[in-house]
Order: C-alpha cells, then sequence, then structure tokens
C-alpha cells in the first residue's frame, strides 16, 4: 500500500497560544496550558495557572476535543490529544495547537508524533544552538505519510487500545494515592484515627505520639553523581535516578546504572527500596516518589528512609502532604532549591506503633496496588512500542 507525503499545514490548522504579559493581557482570569502541563500522550492538569482571555480570544487560543497540543519549545514535538478534561481550557503561546482537516485522524496524527519523536526524526524542524524550538513555520513544513482514512483509523483503534487500558491503570492510581493521602489528613491531621476518643492529647501530641525532626527520626541521603569521564563507572547493574525522574508516584526501574566501583567513588549512596525521595532543585523542586527498588541517585536528590522499614508508608504520606512547607524554604532566582538541612530540621509528628501497624493495614495493600498498576503500564507501553514502527512504516498492514 502507497502512503501519501503531506505537508502537516497542508493537512492541518495550527496556531501557537498566547503570550503572558500580566500587563498588556485584559479579560477575565482562566485556566490555560503550558509546556510543563504536556507529558507524551497526557497532560498533568494538578498545578494550571491562570491568564486572562478576552472574549474575542476564544476561537483562537481555545482547544476542542481532538486537538493535538504540541510543545513548540522545551522537548518540541512532545504532545497530547485533548480530550475535553477541563471545560473552556486556553493554551499559552510555549504550545501550539493543532487541529486536523478531513481525512486524518487526529489520534493517527499523534502517534506519528509519538513514532517521529522516538526516531528522533522531528529535530530537523528545529531551531536554536543550545535550546530548541519548533516555531509554526517549521512545525507546518513537517512532512508525514499517511494512508487512507479507514487504515488511519485502523491503526489509530490498535495502539489507542492499549493507551486507554494505560489511561484507566492511571485513573486507578491516582484514586488509590488519594485514598491514602486522605486517610493520612483524618488520622494524621485532625488526629481522628482509631482510638482517638480515648487518647489524650498534650501541646498538640497525642499520647505515645512523638514530636522530631526528620533528620532525627530517620535516615536521609543525599545523592551524587560519578564522575561521566570514568567509562567504568557507568553501565554497571545499580539502578541510578535523576530530579527530573522523581515525578512519578512509583519508581520500578531506570533507565542508567552505575557500576559499584562508580559508586564506591562518588558521593552518591544506595537508598534502599521503600525510600521516600524528593527533587531539592530545578523544575522538579518538590516532586516526591516512592521507590520499589533500591537505588542510588544525582545531587538534586534527598532520600528518605526508616532503616526499620515500619515507618516507611507514613514517611512518604507524611513528606507528599507536607512538601509545599517543606520548600517553602526554598532559595535562590530562577533556579529555586533546598539542600539536605531543610529536609532535615522539618519536624513531624510521628505516631504511636500502635496506630502506625493499622495504618500500614490499610495503606500497604494499597501501595501494593499502585506499584502493580505502574508495572503493568510499562508492559503495556512496552507493547504499543513494539507495535508502533510497524504499523506506522506500513510493515504490517490491517
Amino acid at each position: 500500500m502507497k502512503w501519501e507525503k503531506v505537508r502537516l499545514g497542508d493537512v492541518t490548522d495550527s496556531c501557537l497560544g498566547k503570550m503572558l504579559d500580566k500587563e498588556k493581557n485584559r479579560g477575565e482570569y482562566q485556566l490555560y496550558l503550558s509546556n510543563k502541563d504536556v507529558r507524551w500522550g497526557s497532560f498533568d492538569l494538578e498545578h494550571l495557572d491562570l491568564m486572562k482571555f478576552e472574549e474575542h480570544e476564544e476561537e483562537r487560543y481555545g482547544v476542542r476535543y481532538g486537538d493535538l497540543i504540541v510543545c513548540e519549545g522545551g522537548e518540541p514535538g512532545r504532545c497530547a490529544i485533548w480530550k475535553d478534561q477541563i471545560p473552556n481550557m486556553k493554551i499559552q503561546k510555549a504550545l501550539h495547537r493543532v487541529r486536523v482537516h478531513e481525512g486524518l485522524d487526529y489520534r493517527f496524527l499523534y502517534y506519528w508524533f509519538l513514532w517521529a519523536g522516538k526516531r528522533g526524526e522531528l529535530q530537523q524542524y528545529f531551531t536554536g544552538a543550545t535550546i530548541k524550538h519548533m516555531p509554526g513555520d517549521k512545525l507546518k513544513s513537517v512532512i508525514i505519510a499517511k494512508p487512507d482514512i479507514e487504515t488511519q483509523r485502523q491503526i489509530a483503534d490498535v495502539l489507542s487500545a492499549y493507551d486507554d487500558l494505560i489511561e484507566n491503570n492511571q485513573k486507578q492510581i491516582k484514586l488509590l494515592e488519594e485514598a491514602a493521602q486522605r486517610l493520612y489528613k483524618e488520622w494524621f491531621v485532625d488526629f481522628r484515627f482509631p482510638g482517638h476518643e480515648d487518647t489524650e492529647i498534650v501541646d498538640g501530641v497525642p499520647d505515645g505520639w512523638k514530636k522530631g525532626n526528620v533528620g532525627h527520626l530517620f535516615k536521609t541521603v543525599l545523592g551524587g553523581t560519578p564522575s561521566r569521564n570514568i567509562a567504568d563507572y557507568w553501565g554497571g547493574d545499580i539502578p541510578w535516578i535523576n530530579s527530573g525522574e522523581v515525578n512519578k508516584l512509583r519508581i520500578i526501574k531506570e533507565s542508567e546504572f552505575i557500576t559499584e566501583r562508580g559508586l564506591n567513588n562518588s558521593s552518591t549512596k544506595l537508598m534502599p527500596k521503600h525510600t521516600t525521595v524528593l527533587a531539592i532543585t530545578g523544575a522538579t523542586l518538590g516532586q516526591v516518589s516512592y521507590t520499589e527498588i533500591e537505588t542510588c541517585a544525582n545531587q538534586s536528590v534527598v532520600g528518605v528512609y526508616d532503616e526499620t522499614g515500619e515507618y516507611s508508608a507514613y514517611i512518604y504520606l507524611c513528606i507528599t502532604n507536607e512538601i509545599k512547607k517543606i520548600i517553602s524554604e526554598a532559595i535562590g532566582g530562577a533556579q529555586q532549591h533546598i539542600n539536605k538541612e531543610v529536609v532535615n530540621k522539618f519536624e513531624i509528628l510521628l505516631p504511636s506503633f500502635d496506630v502506625n501497624e493499622r495504618m500500614k493495614a490499610i495503606v500497604v495493600p494499597m501501595f501494593d496496588k499502585i506499584t502493580n498498576l505502574y508495572f503493568e503500564i510499562e508492559r503495556l507501553s512496552e507493547a504499543r512500542d513494539r507495535l508502533l514502527p510497524k504499523l506506522m512504516s506500513g510493515e504490517i498492514e490491517l
């Protein structure tokens, strides 16, 4: 089957979002998507910002179901399909809105971008020596190969079946995480834990609990990076993470590994399974994850763990709940950061052994379910990615 090669500008309408200018912008405040909110195939809608938009700008900067939202900078070409997750959404200038014409399936176009991004094919359309961008004229000049519309839909149906399952797992993860956080708030913030009616509270501390600093109660570890100039420091079997990877609830596998020699000759330290890790600098400042593997990390990550393992789940729930207070001490201009000592001196309450055990009986199965869902997402993603090049190249005909 011969596929037609077309310019993206001939089969879609596209435009950049609105420039954020607090002095000049007029209208009513509305939510908008920025570059940081767009992932491959999904959106992070937890921390959206507001910008003023006027009524006549609704059509130009508004997004509809089926629009492809494409990053102009950061990681140019990274994109996701908008599915009306939030009504009346707008976009900021760092994003392109791409709307397909008749004869082009928006899902097929997304998978073309995903495939092209994995192969590095989009780089020929980037500008800039150090900071890469894909401006509007370059986006319009992108050449894609497309089969007839029915074949496009069949390809999209196969690939989106995997992504639909992934999305369903992600929703389940979100619900489980929210349930665990609600329990934390009820038991450890509002003090409505089992037996609270008969527990005396003195100076804000329930009987049998204790107050202390994170660094006094638990073990804290600052990461480090083995020298990149020494080859046998890298490529071993010890997982190593950076702060950019601390953006998911569970860390179950890593792409970089160091050797034992690299570990012994650097400031990075091993952190056991079930360590709570938090990013302490840069764009991911304040992100918190929970490791399901023994790992080490770079110097932008602090790990907190209980050497006995008894309070591992509590540490994660506590740090996640209190992270805004912890990073409120961040310093710096463009590159905000905290250090290990800020984490060490942060004061928390440690529940009694009995209350912690009752919490674990409820929360740990939730954590196990979340971990299993992450592994399932990995398997589905790998299966989809094996099919992606075969379908998008026409190697497999449907």
